[in-house]
């Protein structure tokens, strides 16, 4: 059962500087993170425009089943933990 989604609503969700960090392709390979620098739809959900931090490129990013979001913002009705949403 998917905790997460019962929680906090189904799917990822992002703001304009939140973190992106995806998993390495394989086990010793290192994993690469992103600045979110824009929204392509307004309820946060992806894609996302993200700066990442190794290349400091900037791409269209769809989030795999390797990705999660660190939300790194406090204010009303976020949290900064790694699985925080609005609630």
């Amino acid at each position: 059962m998917d905790t997460f989604a019962l929680h906090y609503g189904p799917g990822v969700h992002a703001d304009v500087g939140d973190q992106i960090v995806v998993g390495g392709p394989s086990v010793g390979k290192p994993g690469r993170d992103g600045e979110v620098v824009a929204l392509h739809h307004p309820d946060g959900t992806p894609p996302y425009d993200v700066r990442w931090s190794d290349t400091g490129r900037t791409t269209v990013f769809f989030p795999g089943p390797d990705a999660h979001v660190r939300h790194l913002h406090e204010g009303p009705g976020h949290s900064a933990d790694a699985g925080g949403a609005a609630r």
